[in-house]
């Protein structure tokens, strides 16, 4: 179907929920009862929800008939069988380990691995990541490419390691290493994919130091897509090829089946070293649950098993990129910057861009953020300052870029919805100069972003 214009959902709407239409000023009191805090600000108030795709998809038919199987004994059930299975189908390492969601699973490896005294590189660590890291005591330490800290830049895979940093890092502090990651598409970064190729020079540089090299891989499908769609030498594969040859190149991964796995909840830990899976099921044990269930449900195993099958599907995922497109090139021409070129699970607005007269540590992402809900009830996320900016010394530098993240529910939302997205960013867009900074009156040691509380200057 894609000689043709029209963008249309591959799927028909089996159930629906409402939606509540709020008032400028139930909105303005809304912000104010959250302190500006948009992760507290009641659902219920909230028109069209792009605060994350994690876990805020819908799931399909077949995964709410795959629940019904769900088998809840404690050890051994059936359903963690038909989950191990389906994980391995696609990254077949040895060891699955199961967990509620992602962050459980970076919880563990990096209790396991970092500590004191010990740098994990990655493209750029996710905000939950790098918590995990420096909350062992070790450093997080980003090193994607130079055009990945460009929003205009046009390079097809933003989301590329530094090949050069990441050998100079392991030349002067090798035995510091424990690991590499590289996040799938790189979510910090714009939504921006990594080029197969990348992945292997990755796993060669850390082959040459004795390093494993993990993947973050809660969007790998969306990643894969891009693979496709625009590397030499891979268009026309099958994703599925694809995400084997991306799992050929790592020793390990962790992922988020919030996300491209279309489940509600959810992850997993998968490894091959067994010494080290086995010290990592010792700490699931102790936090978690037993390793045939990892703190879910036998339905959440189902649910996750069936939909690691439908995200791979090539009709889901063009919808998915395309629609994704859609909104991001209606914005630039209606005049709202943006991250180029579109990443798959979201459109990224570059804050900065927008409200020039804002400086970093007056925090455009989160003003934005604010404007677009309290305009339209839209609800995104700040992916800047607020939430990069704060170091575990208790300093504040502005992070790398101020975006404000649009990201797309799975299956949720309609083109109709989009255009409405739309006419509220470029509502916005024309007062921008009228916008103005914000400040922390009161924020957490680490992940302020969640609960801090905010005023206006």
């Amino acid at each position: 179907m894609s000689e043709f214009k029209t963008i249309i959902e591959p799927f028909r709407i089996h159930s629906v929920e409402p939606l509540h239409m709020t008032t400028f000023d139930e909105r303005t009191a809304a912000l104010a009862e959250a302190s500006f805090n948009l992760f507290d600000l009641r659902a219920k108030d909230v028109l069209i929800d792009l605060l994350t795709d994690s876990g805020t998809g819908a799931m399909s038919r077949d995964q709410w008939a795959a629940i019904q199987r769900g088998d809840e004994s404690y050890a051994g059930s059936p359903s963690w069988f038909a989950f191990r299975d389906a994980v391995q189908n696609l990254f077949p390492f040895r060891h699955v380990i199961p967990t509620h969601q992602g962050r459980a699973a970076e919880k563990i490896l990096f209790g396991v691995t970092g500590g004191k005294g010990k740098v994990i590189p990655n493209n750029t660590h996710f905000d939950t990541t790098r918590a995990n890291i420096e909350y062992s005591g070790a450093e997080a330490v980003d090193l994607v490419i130079e055009e990945g800290r460009d929003p205009s830049s046009m390079h097809p895979f933003k989301g590329n390691m530094d090949i050069g940093a990441l050998e100079a890092l392991l030349e002067e502090r090798a035995d510091d290493v424990p690991l590499v990651m590289i996040t799938i598409t790189n979510n910090s970064g714009g939504g921006q994919p990594v080029s197969l190729q990348n992945m292997r020079d990755v796993r060669a540089v850390c082959q040459r130091y004795g390093k494993p090299l993990f993947i973050d891989a809660c969007r790998f499908a969306e990643n894969a897509w891009f693979i496709r769609e625009r590397e030499e030498g891979q268009g026309g594969r099958e994703v599925v090829d694809i995400v084997r040859d991306i799992a050929a190149t790592a020793d390990g991964m962790t992922m988020s089946a919030k996300k491209d796995p279309l489940g509600n909840i959810g992850g997993w830990l998968a490894l091959n070293d067994d010494e080290l899976a086995a010290e990592c099921r010792n700490l699931l044990i102790l936090t978690e649950g037993f390793p045939t269930y990892g703190g879910l449900a036998g339905r959440d195993l189902e649910a996750i098993a069936q939909g690691l099958t439908e995200a791979i599907d090539h009709d889901y995922l063009r919808y998915r990129i395309r629609s994704t497109a859609y909104l991001g090139d209606a914005l630039e021409e209606v005049g709202v910057p943006v991250m180029k070129p579109c990443g798959g699970h979201a459109v990224y607005l570059d804050a900065r861009a927008l409200l020039p007269h804002v400086p970093p540590l007056e925090y455009p992402g989160q003003a934005l953020a604010v404007a677009l809900y309290e305009t339209g009830g839209v609800r995104g996320c700040e992916i800047g300052t607020v939430m990069f900016g704060q170091s575990p010394d208790g300093t504040e530098k502005p992070a790398a870029m101020d975006l404000v993240r649009l990201a797309i529910p799975r299956r949720t939302y309609t083109q109709s919805h989009m255009d409405y997205v739309i006419e509220v960013c470029a509502k916005v867009a024309a007062r921008a100069a009228d916008i103005g900074g914000m400040r922390i009156v009161e924020q957490s040691a680490a992940l302020r972003h969640f609960t801090a509380r905010f005023e206006k200057l």
